[in-house]
C-alpha cells in the first residue's frame, strides 16, 4: 500500500504542476495555436494522470484495467461499477475522453478556442471533485 500512495501522491503532483501551466496558459490574453496546444496538452496530461491513478486504484482492489480498444471509456465504466467516482463526475470526464481522443489522433491547429477554454476553465474544479473521490474510495478501503 506504500507504494501505491507514493505512486498517486506522484501523479498528484504533476497533475497539480500541469494545472498551474494550464491555469498560466489560459490567462494569456492572446490564445494563437500554440497557446491552443499547450492548453490542450496541459488538459491531456491531467486526464492521464487521472487515468494513472485510476488505474492504480483499481488495480488496489484486483481489478485488472481492460485490454481492449476503448479501454479508456472501460476504465470509467468500471470506476463507477466498483465505487471508485461518482457517477456524476464519470460523465463529466467522458467530456475530457472525448477531447484526448480528439488530441491525440488530431491536430492542434484545429482546436476552437471556445470549445477548450470551456472544457479547460472546468479543468480545476473536475480535479479537485476526482481527488475528494478518490480520497473517499481509499478511506473506504
Amino acid at each position: 500500500m506504500a507504494d501505491l500512495t507514493k505512486e498517486i501522491l506522484a501523479e498528484k503532483e504533476n497533475i497539480e504542476i500541469a494545472l498551474a501551466n494550464l491555469t498560466e496558459a489560459l490567462s494569456r490574453e492572446e490564445k494563437t495555436v500554440i497557446e491552443l496546444t499547450a492548453i490542450g496538452a496541459f488538459m491531456l496530461n491531467i486526464y492521464n494522470g487521472m487515468e494513472n491513478i485510476l488505474k492504480q486504484s483499481q488495480s488496489a482492489i484486483n481489478i485488472k484495467t481492460p485490454n481492449t480498444d476503448k479501454w479508456h471509456k472501460d476504465l470509467l465504466n468500471a470506476s463507477v461499477s466498483n465505487n471508485i467516482l461518482t457517477e456524476e463526475l464519470t460523465d463529466k470526464l467522458y467530456e475530457y475522453l472525448t477531447f484526448r481522443h480528439f488530441f491525440v489522433h488530431g491536430y492542434g491547429f484545429r482546436l476552437e478556442e471556445s470549445r477548450i477554454e470551456d472544457l479547460a476553465s472546468n479543468m480545476e474544479k473536475i480535479w479537485s471533485q476526482f481527488l475528494t473521490e478518490i480520497q473517499e474510495f481509499f478511506k473506504r478501503m
